[in-house]
């Protein structure tokens, strides 16, 4: 009898457990960035926001359909490389896997946003070229400023803030340098600037010698720059050692930490660089992230870490409100509805960009960003 009892007891403890796991159901969100390589320190940043996000939803133990959501993180490398991209994107769709924060890079997102669309699974990117919502996927967000907004704030700042007059151009030709530096270019000859010259490199160049002695011999008084951090940095150090004066311009690349960490005293009130969203350290909600973050991960946030976050929340709580975890329905309610959070407010219009995107521009001083103004 005494066993019967035992006996009965672990089948009634097992019947308990899997009533509770059966009230439970995995949601998982998958990261595509650049995980090695010269921009790995902005794809671990990006995962930072996610995963900080991945923490908060589960501490909150959201319901939907009756079963508690419990939210996982996977992380995939896509190198900033078309090719790769297209392989996570695969790999993601293959796996079952409905959200995916990212790509970073806009030659990753162009290509890998027909195979998510295809696959059913919503995507969230800070791809900045116009040409990444152009393909008219429903489930596709920008989570940020495009480089029609980021290329021409740093133009109307270099004319009307900086009244500079004469101004060269540089771009690595990837999808995101070669998108940026066309949209500054197109604002500043609006605005009746005059563009001495263009140059042009790649992603993976670290010897600026030869175009910055070209440039230097036109006299601009500012360059603007389409392409990342990497890069920009040591073309800081070489328009120092050249002693060319003219003031570094970028997009929100350049707005990076690594910049500062690379470039040194070079970058200081040289590099300035035009950013999605607002200034963090103004507003209460910008310096409680930066804090939280900091505790989490032992270093300061980089330039998009706060965008991912507010991205993840906002699905989060979009599936709250939809009653659902299906992206078709998750991604209605995105659509209808706003939400405000760190780096903004996130309202969409039907191709996916934000119908409001702050910019903010800053500078460099002790080697580290210095918001100036946001518009």
């Amino acid at each position: 009898m005494k066993f019967a009892i035992s006996s009965t007891a672990f089948l009634v403890a097992l019947a308990c457990a899997g009533a509770a796991h059966a009230q439970t159901q995995v949601v998982t969100i998958g990261h595509s960035g650049p995980l090695s390589g010269p921009n790995a320190f902005a794809g671990k940043d990006n995962e930072n926001g996610v995963r900080m996000a991945v923490e908060e939803l589960n501490a909150k133990k959201l319901v939907v359909g009756g079963k508690t959501l419990e939210f996982k993180l996977v992380s995939e490398d896509d190198q900033c490389d078309a090719r790769a991209g297209v392989s996570v994107a695969q790999k993601f769709v293959d796996d079952g896997v409905k959200y995916v924060l990212g790509p970073y890079c806009s030659g990753v997102a162009i290509p890998a946003s027909r195979v998510y669309s295809q696959g059913g699974t919503m995507v969230s990117t800070v791809g900045t070229n116009p040409k990444v919502t152009d393909g008219g996927y429903k489930n596709l967000f920008r989570i940020i400023a495009s480089d029609t907004q980021i290329g021409a704030n740093m133009a109307i700042y270099a004319a009307n803030v900086m009244k500079v007059k004469n101004v060269g151009v540089i771009d690595d030709r990837t999808a995101f340098g070669q998108g940026v530096a066309d949209e500054f270019t197109k604002e500043a000859k609006k605005l009746g600037l005059n563009i001495v010259g263009q140059e042009f490199t790649t992603d993976k160049s670290t010897d600026f010698l030869a175009i910055l002695t070209n440039l230097k011999a036109k006299n601009p008084e500012a360059i603007f720059f389409g392409g990342y951090a990497p890069q920009a940095a040591p073309m800081a150090r070489q328009m120092k050692q050249l002693g060319l004066k003219a003031k570094l311009l970028g997009g929100d690349t350049l707005c990076s930490p690594e910049v500062g960490k690379l470039g040194g005293d070079a970058v200081n009130d040289t590099v300035f660089c035009a950013q999605g969203g607002t200034m963090l350290d103004k507003i209460d909600a910008g310096a409680a992230f930066k804090a939280k973050y900091k505790e989490r991960f032992k270093r300061d946030p980089d330039a998009y870490a706060a965008s991912y976050y507010d991205q993840t929340m906002l699905i989060g709580n979009a599936m709250a409100k939809a009653e659902s975890v299906d992206p078709k329905k998750v991604g209605e309610t995105i659509y209808a509805t706003s939400y405000k959070g760190v780096a903004g407010t996130y309202a969409y219009d039907a191709k996916g960009n934000l119908k409001q995107a702050p910019i903010t521009v800053s500078t460099f001083r002790g080697a580290a960003p210095v918001p100036l103004a946001s518009y």
